[in-house]
């Protein structure tokens, strides 16, 4: 089977286009311990156009616009056959001063995904083959439980993920800014009736508490065989996660909410067990391929969440074991808009044979129904021999 490696390709990107569709509206609003309810959900897209009328789409954060004119288009759109390499090292410095840890960081990895994509249809394979994966599925684990939902809506929920085979499901915690424990308690002790032995449990605190009262949680639940305790503490505090890590007897988990995979090894270090990297927040894939093998290379266990539908295609890439999330109660909402979609069966998403990303937004079909809320167009006249102010 031949190799691809997209250090072997040369971009001359002519058009780069942002769509937006508005906030479609949830059948069942949504709420973590620390955000929500949310009610809504809506997805952006950047597509870069290359000379030859071969376009690569990716998910993008939609309010990154300012960003991506300033420091971004001006190197994108003046690439002329600029190799893979020379591109994304100058847009990886092109946003320097912007910092590598915040929002623009994680623009970089969009695009990158877009460049991927991009090389991927145009060697006429599907993206997670560009990337040398040597299956075509990827374990899914459920995700939902929303804080704010009742024990029949709990239910609901998880038998549906038990009607799609998947063996592994994750609930929020934390409810009322985690100050109900006992419901927490509760609410884990009822979906572990329902799924028995069989079926492994995650849970997520979204960086609620501080170190004393996630560890009396997490003592509490220490024999109900959690697979992983998620974002327990403030994610930045890396001395409290140390201090959390050195005395859980659950596995945690962290990475969600990193954009630069140089975090990763002090993660390591403080003793996290499971990580969350996902592509897209990180500056590029490669980054992101690094921290999972960081994890094997550590033996601790890997999953990935951002947009799933996307981000399937890079775990199929990586270790067997390895899963992506598949956050229901808002993803579930975007399927309608989708052309093609990675097909949930038996616990698996299972990818399709088209080239680039088996997920592709159907615009014609936003547009139809009037949900096409943003469209932005540049090409090179925009940025015809301009390159980004040096920052003295």
């Amino acid at each position: 089977m031949k190799r691809f490696s997209i250090g072997d390709e040369f971009f001359n990107i002519i058009e780069v286009k942002i769509r937006r569709m508005r906030p479609i509206v949830l059948p069942k609003s949504f709420q973590d311990s620390t955000m929500g309810p949310f009610n809504t959900f809506s997805m952006a897209t950047i597509a870069l156009m290359d000379k030859d009328g071969c376009s690569g789409e990716a998910p993008i954060f939609g309010s990154y616009v300012n960003i991506l004119e300033s420091c971004i288009l001006p190197i994108l759109l003046n690439s002329e056959r600029s190799s893979y390499h020379s591109l994304s090292n100058s847009l990886y410095w092109a946003i320097r001063n912007e910092g590598f840890r915040g929002p623009a960081s994680a623009l970089l990895g969009q695009v990158d995904m877009a460049l991927h994509d991009l090389a991927a249809v145009r060697n006429k394979v599907p993206l997670h083959r560009y990337l040398n994966a040597e299956r075509d599925w990827v374990h899914v684990y459920g995700s939902g439980g929303g804080t704010n939902y009742s024990m029949p809506e709990l239910e609901k929920e998880i038998l549906s993920f038990l009607d799609q085979g998947i063996r592994t499901i994750k609930i929020k915690v934390g409810k009322n800014n985690g100050r109900n424990i006992k419901e927490d308690i509760e609410r884990i002790l009822f979906v572990k009736k329902l799924i028995g032995n069989d079926v492994s449990l995650a849970v997520d605190a979204n960086q609620v508490w501080d170190v004393a009262t996630a560890l009396s949680f997490s003592h509490e639940i220490a024999d109900l065989q959690i697979a992983w305790f998620e974002e327990p503490v403030h994610s930045a505090a890396i001395h409290q996660i140390r201090e959390l890590c050195s005395s859980c007897r659950i596995p945690v988990s962290y990475g969600e909410s990193e954009r630069s995979g140089k975090v990763f090894p002090t993660l390591v270090n403080a003793g996290v067990k499971h990580f969350q990297a996902i592509p897209g927040y990180l500056p590029n894939i490669k980054e992101w391929m690094e921290v999972a093998k960081l994890a094997t290379q550590n033996g601790l266990h890997f999953t990935s969440g951002g947009f799933c539908h996307y981000s399937c295609e890079f775990v199929a890439a990586t270790e067997l074991q390895y899963h992506t999330e598949y956050l229901a109660p808002i993803h579930s909402s975007i399927e309608a808009f989708l052309h093609t979609k990675p097909e949930l069966s038996k616990g698996k998403f299972f990818l399709s044979d088209t080239p680039g990303f088996t997920a592709r937004i159907d615009w014609e079909r936003v547009r139809d129904r009037n949900y096409l809320e943003f469209e932005k167009v540049w090409n090179k006249g925009h940025y015809r021999q301009y390159l980004p102010a040096v920052a003295l």
